[in-house]
C-alpha cells in the first residue's frame, strides 16, 4: 500500500516583474499595484511511495525538487492536487528552525526535538547520543550563537535523525559536515532503511541515488520526465548536464 501519494501537484510563485533600486521607486509603490509574473514550479506532479520504499528525486536547480518535499511535508499548500500520506512523516529540510542562539546546545536539542514530536522525556533520555552523533559532546554548554554553521546543522541533523518517524523526508543530507559525519548519516540511512522506514530523498549526487534508492525520479521544469531503477535516473540526470 502507498504510504504516500502525489496526485497533479502543481505549484506557482507570484514573481515581481518590475524592480524597484531606489527610495523613490520603492515609495511610488506604495500608492499603485506592482505587474507580477506567475512562475510555475511544479506542473502536474503524480507519484506513489509505498510502505518501506526507498525513493531518490533529481533535477537541476530550479525544477521544484525542495518545493515537491515542502508540499509532501506540509509546509507549501499546492495550487492543484491533493497529497495523501498515511504514515507519520519526519522531513529533514530546512534545519535549524526553532534554534535560539543565547541557549546552549542541549536546551536547543530539547526544543528542536519537541518541534520535531519527540517527547521532552525522550528527548532528554536521546541528548548524549545526538551530542555524540554530532561529534559535539565538548560543547554541550556553549551557546549556539558561538556556533559555526557546520557545528548547527550537524547538530540539527543529529536531533531529526533521532526524531525519525515512519517515513523520512531527507534534502541533501550527506552534503552536511565532514567526512566522518557524512560517515555516520549514510550508516544511520542504511539502518533507517533495513528497519523498513520508507525514505524520499532529493539528491544531486549521483553516487548517492544509484547506491541507496532502487528507485528514483527525474524532475525539469516542475514535471517528472524520467521514473525508473536509481542507477538509469541517475545516469540520464549526468546526460542532462553535459
Amino acid at each position: 500500500m502507498a504510504v504516500v501519494e502525489a496526485r497533479d501537484l502543481v505549484k506557482r510563485f507570484r514573481v515581481p516583474a518590475v524592480r524597484r533600486d531606489t527610495v523613490r521607486e520603492h515609495a511610488l509603490d506604495l500608492f499603485r499595484r506592482r505587474p507580477a509574473e506567475t512562475f510555475t514550479v511544479l506542473d502536474g506532479i503524480s507519484f506513489a511511495v509505498q510502505c518501506g520504499e526507498t525513493i531518490g528525486i533529481m533535477g537541476r536547480n530550479g525544477s521544484g525538487k525542495s518545493t515537491l518535499l515542502k508540499i509532501l511535508s506540509g509546509i507549501y499548500q499546492p495550487d492543484r492536487g491533493q497529497v495523501i500520506t498515511r504514515a507519520p512523516l519526519t522531513p529533514i529540510l530546512e534545519l535549524g528552525v526553532g534554534w535560539n542562539p543565547e541557549l546552549d546546545a542541549v536546551d536547543n536539542v530539547c526544543l528542536l526535538g519537541v518541534v520535531m514530536g519527540m517527547s521532552l522525556a525522550e528527548v532528554r533520555a536521546a541528548t548524549d547520543d545526538i551530542l555524540a552523533f554530532a561529534a559535539l559532546e565538548r560543547f554541550a554548554n556553549m551557546k549556539l550563537r558561538h556556533f559555526s554553521s557546520g557545528m548547527a546543522a550537524r547538530l540539527a541533523y543529529s536531533v531529526a535523525f533521532t526524531a525519525v518517524r515512519d517515513v523520512l523526508v531527507l534534502d541533501e543530507v550527506f552534503a552536511v559536515g565532514d567526512a566522518g559525519f557524512k560517515a555516520r548519516c549514510e550508516q544511520r540511512y542504511r539502518d533507517l532503511r533495513a528497519a523498513g522506514h520508507t525514505v524520499i530523498l532529493v539528491s544531486h549526487d549521483p553516487r548517492i541515488i544509484s547506491t541507496y534508492c532502487p528507485r528514483a525520479l527525474l524532475l525539469e521544469n516542475g514535471r517528472v520526465v524520467a521514473d525508473g531503477p536509481g542507477a538509469d535516473v541517475a545516469s540520464t540526470y549526468l546526460a542532462m548536464l553535459t
